[in-house]
């Protein structure tokens, strides 16, 4: 499954989080490293939901740009 993810840069790198799966987030030095982080950090959720016998969520979020007048 494909899930939105939202790469933000911070004073110190980059930071990560899916609205699709709240409380899961990642930061790295690159915005590759954090993405490459947040997979990781899915998985590892889902691992937790599974054990739990939690339902994994339904990928829902999307993304759209506008133009704003500057």
């Amino acid at each position: 499954m494909k899930y939105l993810i939202v790469i933000e840069e911070t004073d110190s790198g980059f930071s990560a989080y899916s609205p699709d799966i709240p409380g899961c987030i990642a930061t790295g030095p690159t915005r590759e490293a954090t993405e490459r982080e947040m997979q990781d950090a899915i998985a590892f959720h889902f691992e937790g939901l599974k054990q739990d016998g939690a339902p994994i969520p339904t990928p829902h979020a999307t993304y759209s740009y506008v133009d704003v007048p500057a």
